[in-house]
């Protein structure tokens, strides 16, 4: 039987491959910066990853460019009107709400297995598992039943009414005939084990337009088009993905026709874009999205030092962010006060501002205890030093510019800090993941607009070795109105009382300073002048959700 189905998916891709590449536009050669940790759709959360997952996938619903929740997967949008969604009390006496999707009848994995209810049951028991690894293990918790009535279409009883009870979030689909036997095997050892990096061009991993045909680790993906891909064939007969850690090499490989783009998502820094178009921008479209990518400075709120918050505002007093933000991006890449972008309805002008003020920065830290100078850096009474490690993704060159303007201006107050970056697999796949930065590590946060912070914030979200370093909460931060904050927020669906939550949310945020912010950052896409039909969102869903739309021009 095996046997059977494997020669009927070859006859399938044989008879669908005309199809698919119709509009052949030749290769195209993206460059971005980092390589992703893992394939897997659900464990590690990294920019890289869903960069080249969303030419593979679809999520079941997702933020259009007018960042207007739209369905994907799923052929129309459920809602309390149109009776898709539907309240439910549950046994406890709260408030539950069902919600019935739909997906598409045509999605098929790239192997010829449809995509079905039973992968959605399937995602569902791997997400809640609390060994399993996963990034949004919180939204699979909070999902209490799923009730299947065909293969296409679901019903989900989740356990309480939010603002965005119809967005699919994380929930991102497993290929259940390929994953299950792995998973049930032992599902501590799953996230190590998957198949989307065991054998990453095998073909059941996709039902986007394009699938993953060879992976050379930290180098390059390619990709093909997906023969089984229901919607509007792309145009491009193959697709690589470059990955080039050191921007100044990004740069080059771009002039010399080795790429043919540079992902805005993951590529080159404002500053560097905008000495670019200067030079050649009449080879290239530059575009440049302001949009939710927020750069900050996570801190180890496990290290004595940074437990004290005087320590911590301290740090922030001590930066000149405004003389940064201009004279490295030229005034494109705003300071930002909070995690909440100005360009998102919920931001609060209002919440407290931390101006550069080194006087006062001195005064805080030799409140907290840092008063001996000796050879330019403060001591406690105990003698030891103020050094704090910190570290970001090598050959970034912005970032490391950035580095080593704060390491200056920290070093005026007293502050002893010490570098240690790492190639973005490692700092993302371990160090950061595992929480095992030693102080300070700086890097972006993308969010969709809205974007409640659970998973960066809330209590049970920090990883450890007893959740198998789930949840997002690097920094260790815990508080309980912070908590409440999140949980008050989610399940308020009148914007103008939820709007009064987020200001306290960023008011309580900038008073405890978990992270130190740093800026927003614009995404400068570089484009070759014959390349239509990239759009960028500014927000999560990476502007490759939309790839089968691009085109050569005239092609």
């Amino acid at each position: 039987m095996r046997r059977i189905a494997g020669l009927l998916a070859l006859i399938l891709s044989l008879t669908l491959t005309g199809p698919a590449s119709a509009a052949d536009s030749g290769s195209l050669t993206i460059g971005i910066t980092q390589f992703p940790s893992t394939l897997n759709p659900n464990i590690d959360s990294m920019l890289a990853k869903s960069y080249v997952l969303a030419m593979t996938r679809r999520p079941i619903t997702a933020f259009d460019h007018d960042w207007e929740l739209v369905c994907m997967l799923c052929t129309e949008l459920p809602s309390i009107e149109n009776g898709l969604a539907v309240p439910e009390t549950l046994p406890d006496g709260s408030q539950g709400i069902r919600v019935t999707y739909r997906l598409q009848p045509e999605a098929t994995w790239g192997d010829g297995t449809p995509v079905t209810t039973e992968d959605v049951v399937f995602t569902w028991e791997v997400g809640k598992h609390p060994k399993s690894g996963v990034s949004s293990l919180e939204g699979y918790r909070r999902i209490l039943e799923i009730d299947v009535q065909d293969a296409k279409t679901f019903t989900v009883l989740v356990d309480r009414i939010t603002f965005t009870y119809n967005a699919s979030g994380g929930f991102d689909l497993l290929p259940a005939h390929l994953e299950r036997e792995i998973f049930e095997a032992d599902p501590v050892a799953y996230r190590t084990r998957t198949t989307f990096d065991a054998d990453p061009s095998n073909p059941g991993l996709a039902f986007g337009p394009y699938r993953i045909s060879k992976v050379e680790p930290g180098a390059q993906i390619e990709l093909e088009p997906n023969p089984t891909w229901y919607g509007q064939a792309p145009a491009f007969s193959k697709i690589t993905v470059r990955i080039i850690e050191n921007t100044a090499a990004l740069e080059a490989n771009l002039l010399s026709g080795a790429i043919d783009l540079v992902a805005g998502e993951l590529g080159f820094t404002i500053d560097q874009a905008l000495a670019f178009e200067q030079r050649h921008g009449e080879r290239f479209n530059v575009m440049y999205k302001p949009g939710l990518i927020y750069e900050h400075i996570d801190l180890n709120l496990d290290n004595p030092i940074l437990q004290d918050v005087r320590v911590r505002r301290a740090l922030v007093h001590a930066l000149d962010r405004e003389s940064l933000s201009a004279q490295l991006f030229g005034g494109q890449q705003p300071v930002a006060h909070t995690s909440v972008s100005p360009l998102d309805w919920v931001h609060d002008p209002d919440a407290p501002v931390y101006a550069f003020d080194a006087d006062r920065a001195e005064a805080l830290l030799d409140e907290a205890g840092w008063s001996d100078k000796r050879n330019g850096i403060r001591h406690n009474a105990a003698g030891e030093p103020l050094t704090l490690e910190f570290g970001t993704t090598a050959g970034n060159r912005s970032r490391e510019l950035v580095q080593q303007v704060l390491q200056s201006q920290w070093r005026q107050v007293g502050i002893d800090v010490r570098v240690k970056n790492q190639p973005a697999r490692v700092f993302f796949g371990e160090t950061v993941r595992k929480r095992r930065f030693g102080a300070l590590a700086m890097f972006a946060w993308l969010s969709a607009p809205e974007s409640v912070p659970r998973t960066t914030l809330y209590s049970d979200q920090i990883p450890s070795e007893d959740n198998n370093w789930s949840g997002q909460n690097y920094t260790g931060y815990r508080n309980p109105e912070m908590d409440r904050l999140i949980d008050a927020i989610e399940v308020e669906l009148d914007r103008d009382k939820r709007r009064i939550l987020w200001k306290d949310l960023q008011r309580l945020y900038a008073e405890a300073l978990p992270v130190i912010p740093l800026y927003w950052r614009a995404e400068p896409h570089i484009l070759p002048k014959w390349l239509k039909g990239l759009r960028p969102t500014g927000h999560l869903g990476t502007s490759t959700l939309w790839v089968e739309e691009w085109r050569r021009d005239g092609g």
